[in-house]
């Protein structure tokens, strides 16, 4: 082979699967320094332990007034010999946290001892003591526009529906520059120059999910910038476990607050997770979407064997089966809510709009434009399915065949080419040597594609080492 690498394709990943994770793999990403700081709250400590597995939380128990360290060989006693896959899943989630660490034993056996950081602030936080974890609001007296839960519900819902409605480009929604620039750092939107941001496929994907999930997502992005704002990670995390403990409908002071902590409160307000009537108001009160936003974040994404998000079989907000799609490709939507408007008009024509019912038609160029926004067919379709009308669930199946067939031929007029990263090889001197190095991908399993009249074979990137020293012993014999 006179030239054997001569360039390697650049894989193009048409579609992107929403990723976000549960608060324990999270945790499990941050540094060993950043994991002991945060476990110096109590907050955080049983924040932590109220989303560990039950035999997890189990063992903490166990050993949480214990001074010496366990061996390893009593623990593994604790359970059946038919559950040793629940046991070994147990230490890896405990010491991927530093919940405990593995201690030498006289006599050289191992044994297990917990974090002393950690067991000490879990014992405050289960049998009291210590400092408050936040300042309530009666120091600073009677609040005169005092929030009952019910408009506390409503303020949240409405400040995260406004988020919602920018990404789905209605006109009447805006968001800070800050906020913006947050949704398309996190793949949500995307923004090209002169233009306004407009939804990607991740975005679509995050509109399906339900609204503890969008938080918990959207959450974990604002996080990865934090230390780029300037902020202290550990500082704004405890404060978010803090929350999670709060009381709904009770204000809190915010006072002794540092002003990473005041802006940070600030973004929680443009989010909706947490009221404070104006922005040197010397009070907040915690909204639901805070108090619930760590209290069930390992329900919002997969098992940790999977990162992606699951998508919910019926919507997160708005009005659930509520659109009639019919053979003729006229769509109707029985609902009053701009949000559910904006997302059908994602991908089809409006027609007409009426008090309680919205007709869109879906048609070739609406169905490629969304595509070119990077929403692809199968979610148009997921949409369609989770969102029907009671009339259209008792029909098998629950939307046209023609109509879903016909959405994916128009997603394939678009994309008719497949990517696959490789390696090239081509300019080989002899037939022979294309057969050998040929045969050689072949039995790795490796070749992608081959042209035997033209000598080019493709290779797998991971493959594409192994056929390199294979190639480097038989010149050299």
């Amino acid at each position: 082979i006179s030239q054997k690498f001569l360039f390697i394709f650049t894989m193009m990943k048409l579609r992107v699967q929403l990723q976000c994770k549960n608060l324990h793999e999270y945790l499990r990403e941050l540094s060993p320094e950043i994991l002991d700081r945060l476990y110096n709250h109590p907050a955080t400590c049983l924040a932590v332990y109220r989303e560990l597995p039950s035999l997890a939380k189990n063992y903490v128990i166990r050993m949480l007034f214990l001074d010496q360290p366990l061996p390893q060989a009593a623990v593994a006693l604790w359970v059946k010999k038919d559950s040793q896959k629940d046991h070994d899943e147990c230490v890896s989630v405990l010491a991927g946290l530093r919940l405990w660490h593995s201690q030498q034993l006289q006599g050289g056996l191992q044994g297990y001892i917990l974090n002393p950081v950690f067991k000490d602030n879990l014992r405050i936080a289960l049998l009291g003591g210590g400092k408050a974890w936040a300042d309530d609001g009666s120091t600073l007296g009677p609040d005169r526009h005092a929030r009952d839960i019910d408009s506390l519900d409503r303020y949240a819902m409405e400040r995260w529906e406004v988020i919602l409605h920018f990404m789905v480009g209605s006109p009447s929604a805006a968001v800070s520059q800050d906020l913006a620039q947050l949704l398309v750092q996190a793949g949500l939107m995307k923004s090209e120059a002169g233009e306004a941001p407009y939804i990607t496929s991740a975005g679509f994907q995050f509109l399906l999910l339900d609204t503890a999930s969008q938080l918990w997502y959207f959450t974990l992005q604002y996080l990865k910038t934090a230390q780029s704002r300037g902020m202290d990670l550990v500082e704004i995390l405890s404060f978010l476990f803090q929350l999670s403990f709060s009381t709904l409908g009770r204000d809190y002071s915010v006072e002794g607050m540092s002003e990473s902590l005041l802006t940070f409160l600030q973004h929680l307000r443009e989010f909706g997770l947490v009221f404070q009537r104006k922005r040197k108001s010397r009070r907040y009160y915690p909204t639901r979407l805070a108090i619930t936003l760590a209290a069930g974040v390992t329900t919002s994404s997969s098992s940790s064997s999977s990162s992606s998000c699951n998508l919910p079989s019926t919507p997160g907000a708005g009005d659930v089966g509520y659109i009639v799609v019919e053979t003729n490709y006229r769509i109707y939507a029985y609902t009053n809510s701009e949000l559910q408007i904006a997302l059908v008009a994602l991908f089809s024509e409006l027609l007409y709009r009426f008090p309680n019912v919205v007709v869109g038609q879906v048609t070739r160029e609406s169905v490629q434009q969304a595509i070119a926004n990077g929403i692809t067919a199968q979610q148009i379709i997921h949409f369609l399915r989770t969102r029907a009308h009671p009339v259209l669930l008792r029909q098998t199946p629950v939307l046209p065949p023609t109509i879903t067939d016909q959405i994916r031929l128009w997603e394939l007029e678009r994309d008719r080419l497949q990517f696959t990263e490789g390696v090239l090889y081509n300019q080989f001197l002899s037939q022979a040597d294309f057969e050998v190095l040929r045969d050689r991908a072949q039995g790795l399993g490796c070749l992608v594609w081959q042209d035997v009249a033209h000598r080019v074979m493709v290779v797998t990137p991971q493959g594409h080492s192994e056929v390199k020293r294979f190639w480097k012993r038989q010149k050299s014999h």
